[in-house]
């Protein structure tokens, strides 16, 4: 989003990507389509299969979970800036678990949990800027943290959201617009990424945007990208890890998602006993996870920067699936989450290789710009 508003000459924003000026800048963002999704599905998107060859592969922010990306995208920072670190995480004002999504804890303040600016709130100080996507994330807290700024445009169905953003981009003469879809992203977790039910909606989108590329004005640079991947983990594998007490033995609080748990420790935990629970994570799943401590995490640069006041809302333990394995706290997860399919959250390629595609207009052929690959987070 950040290059996006540098090709429109906003000052202030680096062009990192190296996109080409434009007068109008659509940017596409598809939740759970996964670069290597793309690639093997991509004979059901014979429209996105034209930019395929030419797509530029970016590192999604970690987790790779939709409030950390969307919060990376509508800020520019990384998760450790923005806050955002994770599905659900602890607010150590409140001392609880609070969800970053769509269940914001009525005790967090969205303004000020992420009170950075955000790239629509300064691009709108220049050119007019819009989010179409569904009414019903108009004003959601997810979307006063992280994608705050300019006009919100609802529509309920893929094509009438098609409709608005063509209205849009054609009513001024310059403009920075932000389009959201998450119908792969629901059949994916429901069915299987991949599942005849994923293949149905990824042709959906596929001919939506098609349809979109040939209603917007004829100088609009057109940009697809998304924000994590997805694998598909079987029933087998779908573990309750609080059926082990060793491994909550010490544990405070759990947070996370299946594929990228937090686990924050209790206070009074001495080194040794933390040591000790690692060990027990280690011997349960260190062949098919990797765990870390929240200082190595955060030397190593897995959330980018960590300000201060974010420090505390990262795991003391944190626990990354490299196998096709979710772990879930059935002490605190719904019967729900133990029947989702699709996962993401971990460090995988499979999860955090996501797309760039500039999609061709009937006006203007795909942008033939050289590979490159986003730092992590």
């Amino acid at each position: 989003m950040t290059s996006a508003a540098a090709a429109l000459d906003v000052p202030g924003f680096e062009n990192a990507l190296g996109l080409p000026r434009a007068r109008r800048a659509a940017v596409v963002m598809v939740d759970g389509l996964g670069l290597a999704l793309l690639r093997k599905h991509a004979a059901h998107a014979p429209y996105l299969r034209t930019a395929l060859d030419t797509a530029l592969k970016l590192s999604a922010a970690f987790p790779s979970t939709t409030a950390a990306s969307l919060a990376s995208l509508g800020t520019g920072l990384p998760p450790g800036r923005h806050g955002l670190v994770g599905y659900d995480v602890l607010d150590p004002e409140q001392g609880r678990v609070v969800n970053m999504l769509g269940r914001w804890d009525a005790g967090v303040d969205p303004l000020v949990w992420q009170p950075h600016a955000t790239v629509f709130e300064t691009a709108a100080e220049h050119v007019p800027v819009t989010t179409v996507s569904q009414p019903r994330f108009a004003d959601s807290p997810m979307t006063r943290a992280a994608l705050r700024g300019g006009q919100f445009v609802g529509a309920n169905t893929i094509h009438a959201r098609v409709d608005a953003a063509a209205e849009r981009l054609a009513a001024t003469p310059t403009g920075l617009l932000y389009f959201y879809v998450n119908d792969l992203d629901k059949a994916g977790h429901r069915y299987g990424a991949g599942s005849g039910e994923w293949l149905r909606a990824l042709e959906d989108l596929d001919g939506a945007l098609k349809l979109l590329a040939r209603k917007v004005p004829p100088d609009t640079l057109l940009l697809l990208s998304a924000d994590h991947g997805m694998v598909d983990v079987p029933a087998s594998r779908r573990i309750d890890y609080s059926q082990h007490a060793g491994l909550v033995e010490g544990v405070a609080h759990t947070g996370g998602e299946p594929r990228m748990l937090h686990l924050y420790l209790e206070p009074e935990l001495d080194e040794s006993a933390r040591a000790g629970l690692r060990a027990r994570w280690d011997a349960a799943f260190g062949s098919r996870a990797w765990i870390l401590t929240r200082h190595e995490a955060v030397q190593q640069g897995y959330f980018g920067t960590v300000s201060e006041t974010v420090l505390p809302r990262i795991g003391d333990l944190l626990v990354l699936a490299r196998e096709d394995i979710a772990l879930f706290d059935g002490r605190r997860s719904e019967p729900a989450a133990f029947e989702m399919i699709g996962q993401h959250g971990s460090l995988t390629r499979s999860e955090r290789d996501i797309p760039l595609l500039r999609l061709p207009t009937p006006e203007v052929p795909p942008h033939r710009g050289r590979r490159r690959s986003a730092a992590r987070g």
